[in-house]
């Protein structure tokens, strides 16, 4: 926790420039998160690299307007700021295409990032990140210098071909709290030779990989909430779709803020949905929450 009382939740990877049919908004799931949860009443900070360039410099704009604390990014004189093209479906589905050897492929670990993890409350991470051995280093060194209690969310977000069984065991041994959507689960259980039911998968993963809790969710049709063998279903709230960009990351921010302030898995399920229905109705993955919405969740 801050010196004020705020629990300190760090975005763990990849950051960069979505470039939207409507214009380029700030993106990487990890910044998503740190954004959402610093909404939702912590202190949020983003673990990422970017370039020595005007895309670079304009991510620390943003950053700085939207009040997060970026002094964790380090900047790559030889590879450039992230971007990814995304092209939506008349459902305001994204489809991605996410470019290469970008400075966040090469995140450096340094001393100062085992000090933000030994007072991190929250982290969240993904797979995307992993697909450069350097970030895959960094992130890996900050997990392990977590306290126990920490939570660990592996927000999965399988993307193109940046992931293998390989990268998903590992993540999921350093993680607690494991979040995937329903077209996510079959390619999980496949990749780890697993078979079932999704109760049986659920079950399986919680015991090999000692998760307090695993988050699916469904879309339009909400989500499934499984903590030691107690689970819990949510329809979803309807939504005026403007694009469903980062509506997964704050779903993962209000998890692990529903789990820091020790909120039931109904409360949790509900207000996430909740919250992930109000961002599928704004354009970008950052828009500013109604007066009221964050402290409808806020610590009691």
């Amino acid at each position: 926790m801050t010196e004020e009382g705020k629990y300190v939740c760090v975005g763990l990877g990849e950051i960069l420039w979505d470039m939207l049919p409507a214009g380029k908004q700030l993106g990487g799931a990890p910044a998503n998160f740190a954004y959402h949860a610093q909404a939702l009443g912590a202190q949020g900070a983003v673990v990422s690299c970017i370039g020595e360039d005007e895309l670079g410099r304009e991510i620390v704009t943003r950053l700085d307007e939207l009040g997060l604390d970026r002094s964790y990014l380090a900047a790559d004189k030889s590879h450039p700021t992230g971007t990814v093209t995304v092209e939506l479906d008349e459902h305001g589905k994204p489809d991605y295409t996410i470019h290469e050897n970008v400075a966040w492929d090469f995140i450096p670990w340094e001393p100062r990032l085992a000090e933000l993890a030994a007072r991190t409350d929250a982290v969240c991470f993904g797979s995307l990140c992993q697909r450069s051995e350097v970030s895959h280093r960094a992130v890996r060194d900050f997990l392990e210098a977590t306290r126990t209690e920490c939570i660990r969310l592996f927000d999965i977000n399988l993307r193109q071909s940046y992931f293998n069984k390989g990268i998903v065991q590992t993540m999921l041994e350093s993680s607690n709290v494991l979040k995937l959507n329903d077209e996510e689960l079959p390619v999980v259980a496949a990749l780890l030779d697993l078979a079932g039911s999704e109760d049986e998968l659920f079950s399986r993963l919680t015991e090999a990989y000692a998760l307090q809790m695993i988050a699916l969710t469904r879309g339009a049709h909400g989500s499934r909430l499984y903590a030691r063998g107690h689970s819990c279903e949510h329809g979803g709230f309807p939504a005026q779709i403007a694009d469903t960009v980062g509506a997964g990351d704050s779903f993962a921010a209000a998890i692990a803020l529903g789990l820091l302030y020790g909120r039931t898995l109904d409360e949790i399920n509900a207000f996430a949905n909740r919250l992930a229905s109000f961002v599928c109705s704004q354009n970008g993955a950052t828009p500013r929450l109604p007066d009221g919405l964050a402290a409808e969740f806020g610590e009691r």
